[in-house]
């Protein structure tokens, strides 16, 4: 009778050695998204996915790469600084924004981290395909150790 208990114990703990070394390579589904994630949680995201699928994406944190263009410099009504410019691939163009001081130049490539909008309304203007970003950091200043 004290056999059925160590067979127990012993399917017991390889169920639970299989479920963690399961979890790791299964997918969560995502409640807000009727069960499908987006690529933002796994990486970089293509301008080009933003583009032709932004319902997925709307509200979502994302990492991209691309060219800057066309920078503007503001202040908000607070007076602190801000900026905006366009960041551009082979496939397309967004738009990003945000509080701070801008670090990089015209014609960098950059790597954006921040929260997509497909569309957002500023009174009577409707501004589509946008990041407010949160980190904006040129490519060249990225450890060559840390990429790949």
């Amino acid at each position: 009778m004290t056999i059925r208990p160590a067979i127990q114990r012993t399917f017991f703990a390889w169920a639970i050695v299989f479920f963690l070394l399961l979890l790791p390579i299964c997918p969560l589904p995502s409640a807000s998204l009727g069960g499908a994630a987006p690529a933002a949680a796994a990486g970089l995201i293509e301008i080009a996915e933003l583009l032709a699928h932004p319902e997925l994406y709307d509200h979502q944190d994302v990492v991209v790469t691309g060219k800057v263009m066309n920078v503007q410099l503001a202040t908000n009504r607070q007076g602190q600084p801000a900026y905006g410019f366009l960041l551009q691939d082979q496939a397309g163009t967004l738009k990003v924004v945000s509080l701070g001081q801008l670090e990089v130049h015209e014609g960098d490539q950059v790597i954006v981290e921040g929260v997509f909008s497909r569309l957002r309304q500023v009174g009577r203007t409707v501004v589509y395909n946008e990041i407010k970003a949160l980190s904006v950091k040129p490519l060249t200043r990225l450890n060559p150790d840390l990429v790949g």
